[in-house]
């Protein structure tokens, strides 16, 4: 089981006191089980830990600190121990400055200092070594004008290591305020540092003493060695011999000391060329980074690199950096081309397209990478709008029974909606008029509109991030996000400014595509010849109907309003505006066509099954078939934001007229066309002896058991109908959906509606009058009746009981299909047996008295008969 070891305790600190870095060796106890244990050393307060070598448990060397303490004690920290206390101190010396002038006997060592810039060391220069303050007092900074001080010593120089030094001058600027006490003191500090130069010279011997004293042992050898011979030297031999001593100590000396000064030199060489590498090693390593860099995308690390390099060495003389920064050279243009075939590459994202030009701009590549950018989209989209346009094309064309099948399933879309509304009108009769086609209600959208809607998807999501990579090339945002390279982003405003018409055409172009291929593929009679083998080349076989053309509409609304969000100008947008219109325009007038055509068909539809109030589903169907035409129409007749009402066009407004006039009269038309239907199987003169049918009051549901006063009827009283309700209905909904101009569609259709039912009513009329009032005279007269020689009257005689006969029969007939048809064609009836009665008794020269008798009382029984009919004509 391991155990707490005790904190560590230092005892010793060899040597004591030192100036910082100097080496020293900790001993004391539990310093530590292995290096790693080892996790905090400081001295002064100084952290040492990073110099620190663990020798053993008791012994550490390390190197002391930069401490701001003068002294302190040196405490170790281990990971098994924890943080420890010491029992020795150390003291930290400040270090002698030696002057440039100062004597030494020893070799000074460079004085290392750190470089913020190059992180490298270097020397300091001797001069930095010199006092900042010479006196040795505090310097009190006066508030002398400096160009006061220059006119006062005219040529001098408060500095006092220039030759034009002025005591004066140094003593106003630094000691203005200084007391005469200080002032002594700084006197004597002087004194002291003059009598430290002039020990300089003992000093200087004391540190060479050792040097003379060798000196001094080597000649005294020389001179007993002399005496012990006993040989007697001239002078001029002793000198000679003295020389060549001389002469050999000194090679000696050049032998022993060229091998030292050799060694210093081949280190201090080796020394360089190490600095030389390591300092530059940025440089040298630069193509093989730049390499690298390049094939893991770090654009970033190989700009920052290549700036770098720039700022280095791109104005060098050296020969070994011009050829590095050649070779860097031909890597970044390798780089400039990699970026800028990936910036024209599409498709691209927005992001990316803004970092490739951002890279371009900081390689300095040549031109405008921006505006290529720029001009490759718009090629680009074009192309894509293009091929769009040609895939689509291709495939009606390879389909060719494709397209057919649509419009007919789209006509068919029609007559099954107009089918569902004579269902749900003659539901409550038990009709079974159901379509096959509700079983292969399959249908896809015609070619021209599933082209219109990846069309301006296209141009939805392509013109949105073209349109931001212009705004960002003319704000700058394409360089910076700050105003840290306001030269490029002057720049790029600058080429904004001069290129914004060359943009405006851009854009301009791919509204214009956009809108003539939409043209092409649903306005094709819009374009020209030339433009329509360019934008067009469609297979017309039928007409869009107006079943799509809504969609189509909605499509395009919401491509406008995606544009416009993009805040593009709106006079670049004006021509989707004005596509817009045309297809409202083209719509209305494709749906009214196919609405009078779907009411034209109202006839075939017709089952003459009359309900309690005298009317066919007819009049309900074709209410309903407008009601639902509007409805169709209501999403186009509102105007959207920046759009105009259909109706401010005169020219539209007339036609939108003219055409729901012609629907109207349409189904009048139809009216006449049903009422004068030829009928051989129906007799007109077997009326009479139907009056009793069961059949007559029925319902009818074969076309051929109708006469053709029935079918006058029937219509009559659609007729009554429609003028009561169904136009004033209508009416009501052409003014709801905006139709300018529905007080005169009502009034032509109102007129056409009276006329055609006046002369049908005269048709009728002229059907059961004429036998009754052709009837009268034969039977008046019939047996020779003569009002001047007859009978007393004993009753009305036949003839009027006959005529009354026929009155009830037309009576019973009408009543059996409108009650309200009752009074207007019955008075017609009477009113035409009145006139004919009275012409005929006109005619009579004279009557006896019972030839006035039954005259009157016949006359009086009519009258009596049809009392509730008779008019102030009849009468």
């Amino acid at each position: 089981m391991s155990h707490a070891r005790k904190p560590p305790l230092v005892t010793g600190i060899s040597p004591n006191e030192g100036i910082s870095w100097t080496k020293v060796t900790i001993r004391g106890e539990n310093l530590g089980m292995g290096p790693t244990d080892l996790i905090g050393l400081t001295i002064c307060g100084h952290n040492c830990l990073l110099t620190a070598e663990w020798m053993s448990a008791s012994k550490i060397v390390c190197r002391v600190g930069q401490a701001k303490n003068d002294k302190g004690d040196i405490i170790v920290t281990t990971k098994s121990g924890g943080k420890g206390t010491s029992t020795v101190s150390f003291k930290l010396l400040k270090p002698d400055k030696i002057g440039i002038l100062d004597q030494s006997a020893v070799w000074v060592d460079e004085i290392n200092y750190y470089d913020m810039r190059t992180d490298r060391n270097k020397g300091m220069p001797p001069l930095s070594l010199r006092p900042a303050n010479p006196l040795g007092i505090e310097i009190d900074k006066g508030k002398f004008p400096q160009k006061e001080l220059e006119a006062l010593f005219p040529g001098m120089s408060a500095d006092f290591t220039s030759e034009n030094f002025s005591a004066a001058w140094y003593l106003i600027e630094n000691h203005s305020t200084t007391s005469f006490e200080q002032l002594k003191m700084a006197v004597m500090n002087l004194k002291k540092q003059a009598n430290k130069k002039n020990e300089g010279s003992l000093q200087y011997v004391k540190g060479g003493l050792s040097t003379f004293f060798e000196a001094q042992d080597a000649l005294s050898a020389i001179h007993q060695k002399l005496e012990a011979d006993g040989t007697e030297k001239v002078e001029g031999s002793m000198t000679q011999k003295l020389e060549n001593v001389l002469n050999r100590a000194s090679n000696t000396a050049d032998t022993l000391f060229q091998e030292v000064l050799g060694r210093k030199d081949k280190a201090d060489s080796t020394r360089n060329a190490l600095n030389v590498l390591q300092r530059f090693k940025f440089l040298f390593n630069l193509p093989l980074n730049i390499e690298r860099n390049i094939q893991k995308g770090d654009y970033d690390v190989v700009i920052n690199d290549y700036e770098k390099a720039k700022s280095l060495f791109g104005k060098t003389e050296v020969q070994v950096f011009k050829k590095y920064y050649a070779e860097v050279e031909t890597r970044v243009d390798a780089l400039r081309k990699l970026l800028l075939d990936k910036l024209l590459e599409t498709p691209s994202t927005l992001h990316d397209q803004k970092r490739y030009i951002r890279y371009l701009s900081d390689l300095h590549a040549e031109g405008d990478p921006a505006w290529q950018c720029i001009a490759a989209q718009h090629k680009w989209i074009l192309q894509l709008m293009h091929n769009c346009k040609e895939s689509y094309i291709k495939e009606q064309k390879g389909n060719p029974l494709l397209h057919s099948p649509m419009l007919d399933l789209d006509s068919e879309v029609r007559s099954s909606s107009l089918g569902h509304l004579s269902r749900s009108a003659s539901l409550k009769r038990g009709s079974s008029n159901q379509s096959s086609r509700d079983e292969t209600w399959r249908f896809k959208a015609p070619q021209q509109v599933a082209f219109v809607e990846k069309l301006t998807k296209l141009v939805v999501s392509q013109l949105p991030n073209f349109w931001k990579l212009w705004i960002s090339y003319v704000n700058g945002s394409l360089f910076s996000e700050t105003a840290e390279k306001s030269g490029q982003m002057e720049r790029s405003k600058k080429n904004a400014r001069q290129r914004q018409n060359d943009f405006k055409m851009m854009i301009q172009q791919v509204m214009k595509s956009l809108v003539k291929l939409i043209r092409g593929a649903l306005l094709p009679f819009s374009l020209g010849e030339s433009e329509l083998r360019e934008y067009g080349g469609w297979e017309m076989k039928s007409e869009l109907s107006g079943q799509w053309l809504p969609h189509v509409i909605q499509t395009v609304r919401l491509s406008y309003e995606s544009l416009a969000a993009l805040e593009i100008p709106n006079d670049m947008l004006q021509i989707i505006q004005d596509l817009i219109l045309d297809l409202r325009v083209r719509c209305i007038m494709i749906t009214l066509q196919h609405t009078a055509e779907d009411v034209k068909r109202l006839a075939e539809k017709e089952d003459w099954v009359v309900d309690n109030e005298g009317l066919t589903s007819l009049p309900s169907q074709f209410e309903q078939c407008i009601v639902h035409s509007l409805q169709s129409l209501k999403g186009v007749l509102d105007c959207k934001p920046g759009e105009t009402s259909l109706f401010q066009h005169p020219k539209i407004q007339e036609e939108v007229c003219r055409l729901s006039t012609d629907i109207m009269q349409v189904f009048i038309d139809c009216l006449e066309q049903l009422s004068t239907k030829p009928d051989s199987d129906v007799d007109n003169a077997h009326l009479s002896a139907d009056v009793s049918s069961s059949d007559l009051f029925g319902s009818i549901h074969e076309d051929s058991s109708l006469s053709l006063e029935r079918r006058l009827l029937i219509v009559l009283s659609n007729c009554c109908y429609l003028e009561r309700h169904t136009f004033l209905n209508l009416a009501e909904h052409f003014e709801k959906h905006g139709f300018q101009g529905a007080e005169k569609i009502t009034q032509v259709s109102m007129d056409s509606l009276k006329e055609l039912d006046q002369r049908l009513f005269e048709m009728y009329i002229e059907l059961k009058a004429d036998p009754i009032v052709g009837s009268l005279e034969p039977g008046i007269y019939a047996g020779y009746f003569d009002w001047k020689d007859c009978l007393p009257p004993t009753g009305v005689r036949n003839y009027l009981k006959e005529a009354l006969v026929h009155i009830i029969a037309a009576h019973a007939e009408v009543f059996a299909i409108s009650k309200e048809l009752v009074p207007r064609v019955l008075s017609r009836i009477v009113e035409a047996v009145a006139e004919e009665l009275s012409r005929l008794m006109q005619c009579v020269s004279s009557f006896s008295r019972n030839g006035a008798l039954q005259a009157r009382l016949e006359i009086c029984a009519l009258r009596d008969a049809v009392a509730v009919f008779l008019t102030s004509e009849s009468k």
